[in-house]
């Protein structure tokens, strides 16, 4: 979704009675919101993350979130502008972050092939049976934890909210279950 031309500014009074009527499930003046702020949303979002694509992704994202936030929007809390560029800045940083934890997550996935010696596909179960062992060890809430960051390719966040649990508890959770797997020298890769 491309953002629309830029038309003329609108007052944030106009803005703020457009994201009100939003909240209430009004299409039409969602369309106009919309007309009247992707152009700076676009923007804001195209510079953090360089890529038209993404940028393109991320900013369906924002209004997806602004359809379902509108409701919550207080006009004496903040303006419109303020209220949309923040959340636009917040997904796009949240986008970042997630592409480079999954470049993380793949790194250490090469370097465990490479530790174990991995040429062939069909050896690939054998040789991480050693991380499968090392998981054994660790109590079911580790397990998951680490499940959902290396095997599922969630973030902390996403993790952390499945589990219904503070992303500073999730972090602490992965942190001590791979400091655990650590002592098993065949997963010694793990500490990189």
């Amino acid at each position: 979704m491309s953002p629309a031309p830029r038309p003329a500014t609108r007052s944030t009074a106009e803005l703020s009675a457009l994201l009100q009527a939003v909240g209430r499930g009004d299409r039409e003046a969602f369309a106009r919101f919309y007309d009247a702020t992707s152009s700076r949303v676009y923007g804001a979002v195209l510079r953090v993350l360089r890529d038209r694509g993404f940028s393109e992704e991320c900013v369906q994202d924002v209004y997806l979130e602004v359809w379902q936030k509108a409701p919550t929007f207080s006009p004496e809390q903040g303006s419109p502008a303020a209220w949309l560029v923040t959340m636009a800045h917040r997904r796009a940083i949240d986008r970042v972050r997630s592409e480079q934890s999954r470049t993380d997550r793949e790194s250490k996935y090469a370097m465990l092939d490479a530790a174990v010696g991995i040429h062939d596909t069909s050896d690939r179960f054998l040789d991480r049976r050693p991380v499968l062992d090392a998981m054994q060890e660790l109590s079911g809430r580790q397990r998951e934890c680490l499940f959902m960051a290396f095997f599922e390719g969630l973030t902390y966040a996403e993790a952390a909210d499945r589990m219904g649990v503070p992303v500073s508890t999730m972090k602490s959770r992965i942190r001590s279950a791979l400091a655990k797997m650590r002592v098993d020298p065949r997963v010694a890769c793990l500490a990189e």
